[in-house]
């Protein structure tokens, strides 16, 4: 099998919601949640094996309703927290609630795709985040560099701050804050920024933007029209402090520098139906993955406003050294294998500072003509709407795409991108 080739894995029912394993950083594991109405919905544990090109699962069973989103502790691997549909008396509400994934799931007890006879696992309840007096919760964010004990619930218009105690067995209301205005405000989703020691968080509601201080639960900016219609999705540049990206109903994705947020840094129109997701790569920022309703993934490389936006700058004394390393004088190029800082002649030509060496291959160089922003490949694997898209906790060149038919499908970062980026 082509290493670049996308691996599918289908699940039974109907699903939406999609995180990695957030706390795992040395296998490839996601976490999906199913949507039934009919049926006990279920948690899948997906592990990609790398060098087989296979994925092994395991299912969880979530009895308390469908699961509208799903976000795992960035501290502890066998914790969780879900929002899901219940009815009470005779409303549906959206609730929230952390779990605790059962011990015996061990590393290499999984089950194969195709064994479907093996019984369940239950999910144990570790607490519920808040009375149903608060409203339907859309979404719950983890501090993102804490011990897993601060999560962030969005409940209608309220924005919760809760602490978690006693193992996570309970969660006690640490701080609240309201959205004030006309007519019926409602959160629809948030994110948690990893800088400024974890003091911010943006929400999005209607088609605006907003960012609070989790110290005082104050708002600290605000985009207005963020898009021309509803706002899908929000995520932090990992390594730009004041960068957030937003996509919406208007087929956009925008990027922020939250500095001046009159207008947009950057806007990609490269999507036919409402985006549903977006996210930075954790490790290279201008990788820009997004998800749709037209069915389709793309991945692009906006580099211009991400980290390095000149590439990855090779110092003069570097160059010289790789240049007396490479060169071999009269007698021609020399025998063997090129060095690691060396690759093909052919190879990123385009990208516009490589330098020849005597291998026949080319080094990079430092350049002030900056790469261009770019789609690097819109993949179509998925035949419904791509609800949910997220990279793997474990291997940044990996990611994962969920659509409402219950595909998964996981892809790599092309090979010669992936090495033009390293090297």
């Amino acid at each position: 099998m082509e290493d670049d080739a996308p691996v599918i894995y289908g699940l039974e029912f109907q699903a939406r919601a999609l995180t990695p394993q957030t706390a795992e950083t040395d296998a490839i594991r996601f976490l999906v949640g199913t949507q039934s109405l009919k049926y006990d919905n279920q948690i899948h544990i997906i592990d990609f094996d790398d060098e087989n090109n296979i994925i092994n699962k395991n299912v969880l069973l979530h009895q308390a309703g469908e699961i509208w989103h799903i976000s795992a502790s960035p501290a502890d691997k066998g914790v969780l927290a879900t929002c899901y549909n219940k009815t009470t008396d005779g409303k549906v509400v959206t609730c929230a609630a952390v779990w605790r994934m059962p011990a015996e799931l061990e590393p290499g007890g999984h089950e194969s795709p195709e064994d479907a006879a093996s019984p369940a696992h239950a999910l144990e309840l570790l607490c519920h985040l808040g009375p149903a007096a608060h409203g339907s919760t859309a979404c719950v964010a983890w501090e993102p560099a804490g011990d897993g004990k601060r999560v962030i619930s969005l409940a209608d218009n309220h924005i919760l701050l809760w602490d978690l105690q006693e193992s996570s067995s309970q969660a006690v209301l640490a701080s609240s804050a309201s959205l004030e205005g006309k007519g019926q405000l409602k959160f629809t989703t948030g994110r948690w920024s990893p800088h400024h020691n974890c003091t911010q968080v943006a929400t999005a509601n209607d088609t605006a933007v907003r960012g609070w201080d989790t110290r005082t639960m104050s708002q600290i900016y605000c985009i207005e029209s963020a898009h021309g219609q509803l706002v899908r999705d929000l995520d932090f540049n990992p390594n730009k402090q004041y960068y957030l990206a937003s996509c919406g109903d208007d087929c956009r994705v925008k990027f922020w520098d939250t500095r001046n947020v009159t207008e947009p840094v950057k806007t990609l129109e490269e999507h036919s139906h409402w985006v549903w997701g977006v996210r930075y790569n954790h490790s290279h920022d201008q990788l820009v993955l997004t998800g749709s309703s037209d069915s389709r993934v793309i991945l692009s490389n906006m580099v211009s406003i991400s980290s390095e936006p000149f590439g990855h700058l090779v110092d003069d004394d570097d160059l010289s050294e790789q240049e007396e390393r490479c060169q071999g004088g009269d007698l021609g190029p020399r025998p063997g294998p090129a060095p690691l800082h060396c690759f093909p002649r052919d190879a990123g030509r385009r990208a516009g500072n490589l330098a020849d060496c005597s291998h026949g291959f080319t080094i990079l160089a430092g350049s002030q003509e900056p790469p261009q922003d770019s789609v690097i490949a819109t993949y179509e694997e998925h035949e419904d709407s791509v609800y949910a898209v997220d990279w793997s906790s474990a291997d940044p060149w990996l990611f994962a795409s969920l659509s409402y038919d219950g595909r998964l499908v996981i892809n790599r970062v092309p090979r010669a991108l992936k090495y033009h980026i390293l090297l």
